[in-house]
């Protein structure tokens, strides 16, 4: 696959966030449920008054009810669609798109970039609480409610073991033929004033459901339902695990994307096409 650019198009680069409780996740849904991909893309073509609807390019699809706060796609406009536009295309989405879902920066994209591939790694907070009193009600669509108390430093010193390359095919629900080798970059605890506790989660890419069955795997090892090392032995076992518990949706939010400088955005691209291998691992 190239990233270059079709003759005749500009490559326009989005942040944008959204506020995922009524949306059926990122992509297009065959059935026609409200997505964020369909949403945005017929408001493109609305405002740029276009015959036909420019797919975009997303770089993390999010699952039904996850939230974005730095979420980033890309487009290719025709060139005299983008010229036009350009200078009122922010503005004029602002006004057609629903109130949750906002588009931030709309910006020529940098020779090679690729909003899904061109990405070094991605960075999810999933925010819960342990209050006797449940969560605040203006947090609710945010905050899950976890109903027993729970140890911070304990989560922390499981989340020791998940960290660096492994294959974490134990937390991901597997897709034919994709890989569920991952680099976990940082997985931290915090406990704020309020009591709200949020799970720092960075990876130069995530599988299907990774980031909500770490946590559920975490919360168990906090509430004392699982000892420190289980999460660890449920890695290394390479299986999907029963017990690990996918926790709802509403508390995990993409909070950012690492891209690299501008010189390196077609190297990445390269590498992040090629199925990774653990080391020592055989054909047999």
């Amino acid at each position: 696959m190239s990233d270059e650019v079709a003759p005749g198009f500009v490559r326009v680069r989005l942040d944008l966030s959204y506020d995922g409780k009524d949306f059926s996740g990122w992509a297009k849904q065959r059935e026609g449920q409200r997505t964020v991909q369909g949403e945005l893309e017929a408001a493109i073509r609305t405002v740029t008054r276009s015959k036909e609807t420019y797919e975009l390019t997303v770089a993390g699809r999010t699952d039904s009810g996850v939230h974005a706060r730095g979420q980033v796609a890309h487009v290719d406009l025709p060139a005299e669609v983008w010229a036009e536009h350009e200078e009122k295309l922010l503005r004029r989405l602002a006004g057609r798109l629903s109130h949750d879902v906002r588009v931030w920066k709309v910006a020529e994209a940098p020779a090679g970039f690729n909003a899904r591939f061109s990405a070094i790694w991605r960075r999810y907070a999933y925010r819960v609480t342990d209050h006797h009193g449940g969560v605040d009600p203006l947090l609710r669509g945010h905050v899950l409610w976890h109903d027993w108390p729970l140890d911070v430093a304990a989560m922390n010193e499981a989340s020791q073991a998940l960290l660096g390359e492994h294959d974490f095919a134990a937390y991901c629900k597997r897709r034919e033929g994709a890989t569920t080798i991952r680099t976990l970059q940082q997985l931290s605890w915090e406990r704020d004033a309020s009591g709200v506790i949020t799970a720092t989660v960075r990876a130069d890419a995530f599988c299907h459901n990774m980031v909500r069955s770490l946590v559920g795997a975490l919360l168990f090892v906090g509430d004392g339902h699982r000892p420190v090392d289980w999460p660890g032995k449920v890695l290394a076992a390479r299986v999907r695990d029963s017990a690990v518990h996918v926790v709802r949706p509403h508390g995990l939010t993409l909070e950012e994307v690492g891209y690299p400088a501008d010189s390196e955005l077609a190297a990445r691209n390269i590498a992040a096409r090629n199925k990774r291998t653990l080391p020592g691992a055989g054909c047999c």
